[in-house]
């Protein structure tokens, strides 16, 4: 203790204008504005999430279940050509979901918004209508936003098109909009199977996360009324009827779950849910799931309808869930996500559905993890400064230490679809990094041997401690590989030490250790290395010893210790026991653990025959 005084009395001036130097950097965080602070981190920490989505993207699979039917710019010129301009006549999409119907897929869902009627063509918009009467496998879309109450009066909508909503957990709030873009009425007359399709971009316009939830309240004075994504009721639909459940009502439980059935579906505190995005997507020649062009369904239809051969496979759409959107600039369609500048928004449904019934959507990790996390990588960041004398080695393997965390945190979402920090752990990390090099470098160590005693002894019995063992015995294996020689460990444990510290007090229990730690020492040779491994056990590493030579020497330390005397107190004096287990190398493993296992197991058989012994493994 007089030593560390000493040494803190020396350096007191550098310790001070280190601390100093930490606080100036802190406090001049702390007053930089919160909302920038905050806004600079979130940029970043998407931009992570964005590039670990890329990396893990092309790794995972979609189903091949799901199909999407889309208007391209082939099909956008096949149409304006046929029909003159956009929007092209409803009948066209029922005879589109007729021909659909006919191969028997498991839903079909328009990510397309049928507004009023359009009245070109006498008849149009009935055959569309007929259609959604006529299938209850048929979707549709339906857009919220807050436009001016003034230009457009937000409708009052049929109540068979929201859903009943238990929310259990104050930290979500629900995203909520005072207007809606209605459909045409006789669409919500003839079917309850539509769902709103909003997707709010993030502030850097990109697409990360849908509200599977949205409420919509006219006015302050409305109640709250709840509707779901179009492809989450296609999703309960699915689970009903191909998972044999029951879902009616939907909860929000207190963890930020959104309860389906079985499912569970981690929100974020806006009531969002994070996508897990697959591979080469959008515009490009390789894409996840698999397209096909609308005008070449329009082409198969004419052609059964003339009784030609059809352009595509008679069966493509049977048990197959299918989408009809667009996929053209034109038609302000396209978005970004992580892995696309341009995606076409009907594969942002595919992808959730996809997300769902795959049970892979991503969760963050929840704030208790990520700050220790943070605090973990800081640690290591400091222990790097540290253990490592060299400032190159220590910053390359610094380096190194959040290269592994990178690696880490896209690890982890890919395998298990969590989102760790990446910004925060390693900025404090770094922060930190930096602070122990400037006081590791303002305290000049004057006593390096003291030091170095400190960092590899145990304090109470003086005895090397167990991260100097650890280490030895991993050099011991190179030396003894490299010489062609061998050595051996023992692992010793005091019998009964349990009574002493309940019979005599933790004092005396700290005597038994400090004398049999001291008895060990004058045991062995000035070569062989003395630990305390932890707790009442210790250990010998027997430089050059083999097996046979190790076990008489570890009968000879259990017989000394046996016949001497312990003082425990200037009253008391006590005898005590010990059991034993010997290892030797290669004999009896190869590695730190394989060794320390083998005399592990030898000192429990001296343990179960009696203790006071030297344990053996019948061979």
């Amino acid at each position: 203790m007089n030593n560390f005084f000493n040494f803190i009395s020396r350096h007191r001036y550098d310790i001070f204008f280190g601390f100093i130097l930490i606080l100036l950097i802190s406090f001049a965080v702390y007053i930089f504005p919160k909302d920038i602070t905050k806004n600079i981190i979130n940029t970043l920490e998407n931009k992570t999430f964005d590039i670990r989505q890329n990396i893990t993207a092309k790794d995972k699979s979609v189903s091949k279940d799901i199909i999407i039917i889309t208007v391209d710019d082939p099909s956008y010129e096949y149409l304006i050509e046929k029909y003159g301009d956009w929007p092209i006549p409803r009948h066209v999409y029922g005879e589109l979901v007729e021909y659909i119907q006919a191969q028997k897929p498991k839903f079909v869902a328009f990510d397309l918004i049928f507004v009023k009627s359009l009245n070109r063509i006498p008849g149009s918009d009935k055959k569309l209508v007929d259609t959604f009467k006529k299938y209850d496998n048929l979707y549709t879309g339906i857009n919220f936003d807050d436009f001016d109450k003034e230009v457009r009066t937000p409708p009052i909508l049929d109540s068979k098109l929201s859903s009943n909503v238990k929310i259990n957990s104050n930290k979500v709030n629900i995203l909520t909009f005072t207007n809606c873009r209605l459909i045409h009425p006789n669409i919500i007359d003839a079917t309850d199977k539509i769902g709103h399709i909003n997707s709010p971009k993030s502030d850097d316009g990109y697409i990360r996360t849908l509200p599977l939830i949205i409420n919509y309240k006219k006015d302050e004075n409305s109640p709250d009324e709840y509707y779901l994504y179009m492809t989450l009721k296609i999703a309960i639909d699915y689970i009903n009827k191909y998972e044999n459940e029951n879902i009616k009502d939907i909860e929000i439980d207190k963890n930020n779950n959104l309860v389906i059935g079985k499912r569970k579906l981690p929100l974020t505190n806006q009531g969002e849910v994070i996508l897990n995005w697959y591979g080469d997507t959008g515009l490009e020649d390789k894409t996840t799931f698999k397209y096909i062009s609308f005008w070449e369904v329009l082409k198969s239809i004419e052609a059964k309808k003339q009784g030609k051969p059809e352009k595509i496979a008679k069966d493509l759409f049977k048990d197959k869930i299918v989408y009809i959107g667009t996929n053209v600039f034109s038609l302000s369609d396209i978005k970004t996500v992580p892995t696309s500048k341009y995606l076409p928004g009907v594969e942002i449904h595919a992808t959730l559905l996809n997300n769902i019934l795959d049970k892979n959507l991503i969760h963050k990790a929840s704030l208790k993890y990520n700050i220790l996390i943070t605090v973990l990588l800081g640690l290591l960041g400091a222990l790097t400064v540290y253990r490592i004398r060299s400032v190159f080695v220590s910053i390359a393997f610094y380096t190194l230490l959040n290269a592994a965390y990178l690696y880490f945190a896209t690890f982890v979402m890919s395998k298990y679809h969590v989102w760790i920090w990446i910004i925060i752990p390693i900025t404090v990390s770094m922060f930190i990094f930096i602070c122990t090099f400037i006081i590791k470098y303002l305290i000049k160590s004057r006593d390096f041997e003291y030091t170095y005693k400190l960092a590899t002894t145990d304090g109470l019995t003086e005895l090397y401690n167990h991260r100097f063992f650890q280490e030895q015995i991993r050099l011991k294996i190179k030396e003894a590989d490299k010489t062609k020689s061998n050595f051996s460990l023992i692992i010793i444990d005091i019998d009964f030490f349990k009574k002493f510290n309940d019979k005599y007090g933790h004092q005396a229990g700290d005597a038994v250790l400090k004398n049999v730690a001291k008895t060990l020492k004058s045991c062995v040779r000035s070569e062989d290395m003395v630990c305390r491994y932890g707790g009442e056990e210790m250990t010998i590493i027997l430089s050059k010893t083999n097996k046979e030579t190790a076990i008489n020497i570890a009968q000879k330390i259990c017989s000394t210790v046996a016949e001497k005397k312990y003082q425990l107190t200037p009253e008391l004096e006590v005898n005590v026991t010990i059991s034993l287990g010997v290892s030797s190398y290669p004999t009896n493993g190869k590695t730190p653990q394989t060794l320390i296992e083998y005399a592990d197991k030898c000192l429990y058989q001296a343990k179960e025959n009696g203790r006071n012994r030297v344990g053996f493994i019948e061979e």
